[in-house]
C-alpha cells in the first residue's frame, strides 16, 4: 500500500505565510501528477494546485500568484508554499498523488489521497 503523511497546517494571521508538505511511502513505483487539495466547512471540495512528474504546475485562479507547489522526486515529496494568505483560504488541505505500483511487472495507477492538515487564517 501507499501512505500520505502530511505536515505543516496551523493557524496564521491573515497575509501571513505558511508551508505545507507531503511525504509518501510504501510500494512505490513510479508517481506520476501530485497535488493539494482543499475544503473549507460547507463547501465542496476545491482542487488547489497540481504538478507533473517533469515539473508543470498549474493553479486555481484564486491562488494564482500567492501559492506555489513544489516536488522532489527523489524524496517522494510534495509541497505547497502558501504566501499573502487571506481567510478565505481556510480549509483542510489535502494532498494527493497518482501513483504507479509495479505488481509482478505489471504497472497499475491509483490516486491516493493524505489525511488531511487544517489551515485558519485569523486574526
Amino acid at each position: 500500500q501507499v501512505q500520505l503523511v502530511e505536515s505543516g497546517g496551523g493557524l496564521v494571521q491573515p497575509g501571513g505565510s505558511l508551508g505545507l508538505s507531503c511525504a509518501l511511502s510504501g510500494s512505490i513505483f513510479s508517481i506520476n501528477a501530485m497535488g493539494w487539495s482543499r475544503q473549507a466547512p460547507g463547501k465542496q471540495r476545491e482542487l488547489v494546485a497540481t504538478i507533473t512528474s517533469g515539473g508543470s504546475s498549474n493553479y486555481a485562479d484564486s491562488v494564482k500568484g500567492r501559492f506555489t507547489i513544489s516536488r522532489d522526486n527523489a524524496e517522494n515529496t510534495v509541497y505547497l508554499q502558501m504566501n499573502s494568505l487571506k481567510p478565505e483560504d481556510t480549509a483542510v488541505y489535502y494532498c494527493h498523488a497518482t501513483v504507479i505500483r509495479d505488481t509482478s511487472g505489471r504497472h497499475y495507477a491509483s490516486d491516493y489521497w493524505g489525511q488531511g492538515t487544517q489551515v485558519t487564517v485569523s486574526s
